[in-house]
């Protein structure tokens, strides 16, 4: 296993840190050495991992109690971690509906594309001049497996997704030979709060993974190329679907087939 902490220490910003995978990359980060800056709406969270992390790693931890669907939030992320020498940037929040895309409220539309969308965008904007000035770094950006194709009953998800990997992967091209690693992540389904707010029942889904073994196998995977699957077995399901005419992968998706 590559050293982490050497490679992108010695700070890592997370967001979506309160929760899931976002609170497993900050388990892992600060297993490794590193000092974190965590980043969620619900502070009280936020104060709680921060006191394990240090219990059980003497982790530093900078909390941003920030919504990111407020588009000043990334601004405000960039003015409050100036003085630190971050190497890895987590953008990982996100949230998704579930249902048909006219039962969505108008608000929650715009907030799901600031958080999904927008946030990536702009943190990736402001942290790439800084890790290249510091000649060595990484950026995830946490994506889906849905990206691959329109999800019907996940529309405007899928949709935000799509954005997150087109945009990632072309960063990685942007930035590669200047020592920032760039990858998206698809993590598949993981055993999280939203899959049950969701009504989803995790035992009915294949290769089901927690949220810590998805920021494990995702930080190794970091700096190996633009995008990485944490499940083979949905990337395969996605690939097929992609093979079939798109009418058909679509209708199929939708149950009128």
């Amino acid at each position: 296993m590559r050293d982490i902490s050497t490679r992108y220490g010695p700070v890592a910003l997370v967001t979506g840190a309160s929760s899931g995978i976002g609170e497993g990359f900050a388990e892992e980060l600060a297993a490794r050495g590193l000092d974190l800056v965590l980043v969620a709406r619900r502070e009280g969270r936020l104060v709680e991992l921060a006191a394990r992390l240090h219990a059980a790693h003497g982790t530093g931890c900078l909390i941003l109690p920030l919504d990111l669907a407020d588009p000043a939030a990334p601004q405000a992320i960039l003015d409050a971690t100036a003085g630190r020498d971050i190497g890895l940037v987590v953008a990982n929040a996100g949230f998704a509906h579930k249902g048909p895309h006219t039962a969505i409220a108008p608000d929650f539309l715009t907030d799901m594309l600031m958080v999904n969308c927008h946030a990536p965008l702009q943190l990736a904007r402001g942290f790439a001049p800084r890790l290249q000035a510091r000649g060595k770094g990484g950026i995830l950006l946490t994506s889906s497996v849905e990206a691959a194709i329109g999800v019907p009953g996940s529309a405007a998800y899928a949709a935000s997704k799509a954005l997150v990997t087109s945009f990632g992967e072309a960063l990685w091209a942007e930035l590669h030979g200047t020592g920032v690693d760039v990858t998206v992540l698809h993590p598949g389904p993981t055993d999280t709060e939203a899959m049950v707010r969701h009504g989803i029942d995790p035992n009915k889904l294949e290769d089901v993974k927690s949220g810590g073994e998805v920021a494990r196998m995702a930080l190794a995977a970091l700096g190996n190329g633009p995008s990485f699957h944490a499940s083979e077995i949905y990337r395969a399901k996605f690939t097929g679907l992609l093979a079939m005419p798109r009418e058909a992968a679509l209708l199929a998706m939708a149950g009128k087939a």
